[in-house]
């Protein structure tokens, strides 16, 4: 059973979707490269409860990691689900036969995507759907209308509740949401690398949840320094401070950390709980600057 209190509060999407500000990425379940099972199963399946029990009630995930492999243990773990426990999926690509990620956005390809999601997850309807649009951390130029659409009809069958989409530029989000209601922008971001600075912004005045991935990804070796500084002055870790500093940076961010570790996911939720005063926070805010 989830607690009365959510790890960093709660973001509502789109009027009805109540989420913990901070989530679980459950991208680390499957094995090395993000392919094939884990090593140890029981371990997965320990982290997901262990999530439920710390009030975590936003798990990110996406048939294509393993492939299907973390919807699997995600389904062993917490179905039946609880009431308050959203499982927010990602369709778009696919696995190859060497752990690549190919795109996979023509209709049928999305249909059946969305299909696998709720056979995996043992559901009847999904959420939250993300449309991954770029490769990893990048975006790719182009009409994002085609496959949104798509997904649109499947929302409007009842088999979606909610529409994001992810690794994509401000002009595809407002080509999305001239299609449909976008309740989620989930793309590559932290305090070094800040190009979605004044997307985050318009979004947060729009009531759009805003979900940045790799919080320490991309960093120079000075930046990193600089973080490190901060976070030894404060008695805690890099990636505590990384995340408080999202959290901090806009209310409607939200965060899915990942790992297949207990120790850590309560490592990734105490930093709800880490307040940065205001001389750090300038020092962080100049990372990326």
């Amino acid at each position: 059973m989830t607690t009365q209190t959510h790890p960093g509060g709660t973001y509502t999407l789109a009027g009805d979707l109540t989420l913990s500000r901070i989530g679980y990425g459950a991208m680390q379940l499957a094995g090395p490269g993000v392919f094939g099972p884990p090593a140890d199963r029981a371990a997965a399946v320990a982290v997901l409860r262990e999530a439920v029990a710390l009030g975590i009630t936003h798990v990110d995930t996406a048939d294509f990691y393993g492939p299907y492999v973390t919807n699997e243990i995600i389904r062993e773990a917490l179905h039946p689900y609880p009431a308050d426990l959203h499982v927010v999926t990602k369709v778009g690509a696919v696995r190859d036969d060497q752990g690549g990620w190919p795109h996979a956005r023509e209709p049928g390809q999305l249909r059946r995507q969305v299909e696998q999601n709720l056979e995996h997850l043992g559901l009847d309807r999904l959420d939250l759907v993300n449309l991954r649009v770029g490769g990893e951390r990048r975006p790719e130029p182009g009409s994002v209308a085609r496959p949104f659409t798509a997904l649109a009809e499947l929302q409007a069958e009842g088999l979606i509740r909610h529409l994001g989409i992810s690794t994509v530029t401000a002009e595809q989000v407002a080509e999305a949401q001239s299609i449909a209601p976008v309740a989620t922008v989930q793309n590559f971001y932290n305090i070094a690398n800040r190009q979605d600075d004044d997307l985050i912004d318009s979004l947060a005045e729009q009531g759009i949840a805003y979900v940045p991935y790799f919080p320490l990804g991309g960093f120079s070796p000075l930046q990193s320094g600089r973080l490190d500084a901060v976070a030894a002055r404060l008695g805690s870790t890099p990636a505590a401070v990384a995340q408080a500093w999202l959290l901090q940076r806009s209310p409607n961010i939200l965060l899915i950390p990942g790992t297949s570790s207990v120790a850590h996911l309560r490592e990734n939720v105490a930093a709800a709980d880490l307040a940065l005063p205001d001389d750090e926070l300038a020092v962080l805010s100049s990372i990326g600057a």
